[in-house]
């Protein structure tokens, strides 16, 4: 039997992304009834895998959207009492689309502001909005309060970066005048069933700059199927605040690098790690943190 909770609909835009497919299947799964959200540009495999999902699964309702017309959003919205936003750009990132996706974020948390039944939005971020900056090196820590530098993304080009680090400010800055709940799920690399096929552009779009995260202990990864556990789990805790870095691990090791390479394959070959003096490995294998992730799955998955 379904909780009064999973009676009410929930909404995720866009459905059609690698994250946002995988956040329907396991609210569906949970028993919610689910508004997927899907943008003309978004992924075809995925979009006709819903639809087709549509027809047999009577708690999928689809909504064709456009992240920039507001009130196509609203309508998505329409008596949901949550919105997951992961959004993406299926053919990739350059400079152009930086705008578009922070333009698309602020419509979508101020058509959150405007519908009576959102009590949380659980904001789909990118673990690439807190690790980029000028001498990487030299930050001891890298966790929830870290932000990438917006000049030092421009400068190397760093576009989907920039897109994240902007969108989810943008995000944060709109949800805090408003009054709105939210959290933020910072994502390190996605991985999982199908990512090479289904999710090549945005793979290639995180890994720009591999060698300097690599080399400065930041490259990480994570499952989606565990990725998606945690966007659930960050709505349905009434505890949960603020920002998530999510991954399962830190490659740190050239055995590790070649076994995400590998996994990747024929999308990225990742360079062998230079040679650090003994004592240094540990100081870069420790500089992500994410001990608040860490508290909120307790007792439900494990994540290093």
């Amino acid at each position: 039997m379904a909780s009064k909770d999973h009676e009410k609909a929930v909404c995720v835009l866009d459905a059609s992304t690698y994250v946002g497919f995988w956040v329907v299947k396991k609210l569906l799964l949970k028993g919610y009834m689910v508004h997927a959200a899907l943008q003309n540009s978004g992924d075809e495999v995925v979009m006709k895998k819903i639809v087709e999902l549509e027809k047999t699964e009577e708690r999928l309702t689809a909504f064709t959207v456009d992240v920039l017309d507001y009130h196509s959003v609203l309508e998505a919205l329409k008596g949901c009492c949550a919105m997951f936003c992961c959004l993406d750009i299926a053919d990739g990132y350059d400079e152009k689309d930086v705008d578009y996706e922070v333009r698309g974020a602020i419509n979508v948390v101020e058509a959150c502001a405007q519908t009576d039944t959102i009590e949380k939005i659980v904001f789909s971020s990118s673990l690439t909005a807190a690790i980029w900056r000028e001498n990487i090196c030299s930050q001891k820590d890298v966790d929830e309060r870290t932000w990438s530098d917006q000049e030092f993304c421009r400068e190397k080009k760093l576009w989907y970066a920039l897109a994240k680090t902007l969108s989810e400010k943008a995000a944060w800055a709109l949800a805090m005048d408003r009054m709105l709940n939210m959290v933020s799920v910072n994502a390190g690399l996605v991985l999982g069933p199908g990512v090479v096929q289904l999710n090549p552009r945005v793979t290639m779009a995180y890994l720009q700059g591999t060698a300097q995260m690599y080399e400065n202990g930041v490259l990480a990864f994570v499952d989606v199927n565990f990725l998606a556990d945690v966007h659930i789990r960050a709505f349905e805790d009434k505890s949960t605040t603020g920002r998530y870095l999510c991954f399962n691990q830190i490659v740190n090791t050239e055995e590790e690098a070649v076994k995400l390479a590998e996994s990747l394959s024929p999308l990225i070959s990742l360079p062998p790690r230079y040679k650090f003096q003994e004592g240094e490995v540990e100081e870069y294998a420790e500089r992500l943190r994410n001990n608040k992730l860490n508290k909120l799955v307790e007792g439900t998955a494990a994540c290093c």
